[in-house]
């Protein structure tokens, strides 16, 4: 059986989400599991796809940054599919792990994919050093300090540090730290 896993990270790619549906459904995956999470954040669709496939069958993905967050964690997916007699096929890359050929194309492409991500944020985090360097850096506007006094209002009127955070709209770690409470 086919089994098919598309992911996006955030709500705002349901194209993609939409496009890697279309792709799984059009090559035959017979159950399609489907989710719209960071690729560090609980992946249950993944866990539930990858419990619910046997032997015989094949995981399958419409690019491999969708399934595996580094070459570690790939070399476990793997290892966990072919403990259970599953293959991984990966259509943009026409890789299929079921024979030897695949498998080696499999470590090689995750050891790129994982390169290439590191090199994408060491040129983010120099860019960043450098807009802070020039100014153009300021970082995040700090919006809850901006409530600071709404917040001891609602405090000093019996509100509780959550009902305010909630109120606010901001989280209920800085409406302590604003109260100066520790916890």
């Amino acid at each position: 059986m086919l089994i098919g896993y598309a992911r996006t990270s955030t709500l705002e790619q349901k194209a993609s989400l939409e496009a890697q549906r279309e792709s799984l459904r059009a090559l035959g995956c017979e159950r399609v599991w489907e989710e719209q999470v960071s690729s560090i954040a609980a992946r249950e669709a993944l866990s539930e796809a990858l419990s619910f496939a046997r032997e015989g069958d094949t995981l399958v993905v419409t690019k491999l940054d969708r399934l595996a967050r580094s070459v570690k964690h790939l070399g476990e997916l793997i290892e966990e599919l072919e403990g259970k007699g599953v293959s991984l096929r990966v259509l943009d890359l026409a890789l299929d792990t079921s024979n030897a050929t695949g498998k080696l194309m499999m470590n090689v492409l995750g050891s790129v994919a994982q390169f290439e991500r590191e090199m994408m944020l060491e040129r983010q985090r120099e860019g960043i050093a450098k807009a802070k360097a020039e100014g153009k850096y300021k970082g995040r506007r700090p919006t809850a300090m901006e409530k600071a006094d709404e917040v001891r209002l609602l405090l000093a009127d019996g509100v509780s540090k959550k009902e305010a955070a909630g109120r606010l709209g901001i989280s209920e770690r800085s409406v302590y730290r604003i109260a100066g409470d520790s916890g």
